[in-house]
């Protein structure tokens, strides 16, 4: 049996790993922990409702459970470039970790469309 690989599964699990280390500089080092707890939830939740998109009872149910992945991974822009404005993560940081919710947020939308129109 061929494996398929499931690019949006491991971005988004990879991208978790990234926030819990960027949670870790940030109350080690730079002792914040109202924001980092924010970003952890939502960046780790990406990930989560990807998980849960791949049991979905139906194609709508999908649908619903990959928006709400969009949806936390918007929220995680916001708190990355909070963090980055208030002087909490470095520009290398910063920009590391935004390229990556990019990717991420381009194969959403794109799975979100394509889902509909196949729909």
């Amino acid at each position: 049996m061929v494996r398929k690989d499931n690019i949006v599964k491991e971005k988004s699990f990879g991208f978790a790993i990234q926030v819990v280390e960027v949670y870790r500089h940030l109350t080690d080092t730079g002792k914040e922990y109202v924001m980092s707890k924010q970003l952890l939830r939502s960046g780790t939740a990406i990930g989560a409702m990807v998980r849960e998109a791949e049991q979905a009872e139906s194609k709508r149910d999908f649908i619903h459970k990959l928006s709400i992945s969009l949806k936390e991974a918007n929220e995680t822009e916001y708190w990355l470039e909070l963090l980055f404005k208030t002087d909490f993560i470095g520009e290398t940081i910063y920009f590391e970790v935004t390229q990556n919710l990019k990717e991420l947020l381009k194969l959403l939308t794109s799975i979100i469309k394509t889902s509909k129109a196949n729909n």
